[in-house]
């Protein structure tokens, strides 16, 4: 198979290369969200109907509202392939966004890399970034279409889901006019938006209900009202038996309210490690102040790891959006 520098490719050039393999594992990001489960998914199903044997290497739980995609494509065995002719990311730009499975992404004959998000440079054999996609999903669509198969629902299905969590159920700034078209023209293919939407949407346990409630019951307005953030610890989730996965959607309520233009979320994961999330509403470019913090993601939508404690990471982030409001 020919090998390709690091830089940016095209979806054809891509297309002959997954075309000339024999097996392909693709990797999610950790934290599965819609988007890179749904585009896996469907590129996984896309190369089964091409004859290939494919399969989705993951370490982490799939989040109950996601769990209707994975029919037998998603693995925690790492050698389900022994030697993979291509290990390809999706829907991430590092391979600290897979930390336990980057030594088998490098066992691939080529690493391949699929993303959308701005602040991805080229690392693998082969790449195709493009920030201006909404979400991972539209890339996976037009890389079907050059494969040349046939779409189907569940395949439909699958980059419906990409598409919609990305982009907010289709209210983010990201949205375009070729999001809507994609969506469109998945209607053909059978796929039922209400269906999906129920799962993804309006499949909640109680116990989420109970640690929102206990989440918002910390919630901090900052910056003369134009910040907001609160966040959940180990302990909240003892507390009501919620699940991490259950946070999902937490700081689009904070984004939601009149007059915050950021929005900050932060999830202790363990003693002095902290995730933090960070959504704008119009001007803020949040991936600038992730970089500030080894982090990335887009203009309106970014994330960064801190190495504190929760209420140190609480801190830290008020003061570096206070900050930048500054100017």
């Amino acid at each position: 198979m020919k090998k390709m520098n690091k830089k940016n490719n095209t979806l054809k050039e891509i297309a002959q290369i997954l075309m000339a393999s024999k097996s392909v594992l693709l990797f999610t990001h950790i934290n599965m969200d819609g988007d890179t489960l749904g585009s896996s998914v469907a590129l996984c199903i896309a190369l089964r109907k091409l004859g290939k044997q494919a399969h989705i290497l993951i370490e982490d739980d799939i989040a109950a509202f996601l769990q209707f995609l994975d029919r037998d494509y998603c693995t925690y065995d790492t050698h389900i392939i022994e030697n993979p002719d291509i290990c390809l990311c999706i829907d991430c730009g590092d391979v600290e966004r897979f930390t336990k499975r980057k030594e088998k992404f490098f066992q691939g004959k080529q690493k391949g890399c699929i993303d959308h998000h701005v602040t991805t440079e080229p690392f693998a054999d082969f790449n195709y970034i493009d920030p201006k996609a909404a979400a991972t999903g539209e890339i996976v669509f037009d890389l079907i279409k050059e494969l040349q198969v046939d779409m189907d629902k569940e395949i439909g299905n699958a980059i419906f889901a990409a598409i919609t969590t990305d982009t907010g159920n289709f209210q983010y700034s990201n949205t375009t006019k070729k999001t809507h078209l994609i969506a469109a023209e998945l209607c053909d293919y059978g796929v039922d938006y209400n269906e999906i939407s129920v799962e993804l949407y309006q499949n909640n346990r109680l116990e989420k209900l109970l640690l929102q409630t206990k989440v918002l019951q910390g919630l901090t307005v900052f910056a003369d009202g134009m910040a907001a953030i609160c966040g959940v610890t180990q302990e909240m989730f003892q507390d009501t038996q919620g699940k991490m996965e259950e946070t999902e959607g937490m700081i689009e309520i904070l984004r939601n309210i009149s007059g915050i233009e950021v929005a900050v979320f932060v999830k202790e994961i363990e003693e002095n490690k902290c995730k933090v999330s960070m959504r704008s509403k119009k001007f803020v470019n949040v991936a600038e102040l992730s970089k500030t913090l080894n982090g990335g993601g887009h203009a309106r939508a970014a994330g960064c790891t801190v190495y504190q404690s929760y209420e140190e990471t609480k801190t830290t982030m008020i003061h570096l959006v206070e900050e930048y409001l500054k100017g």
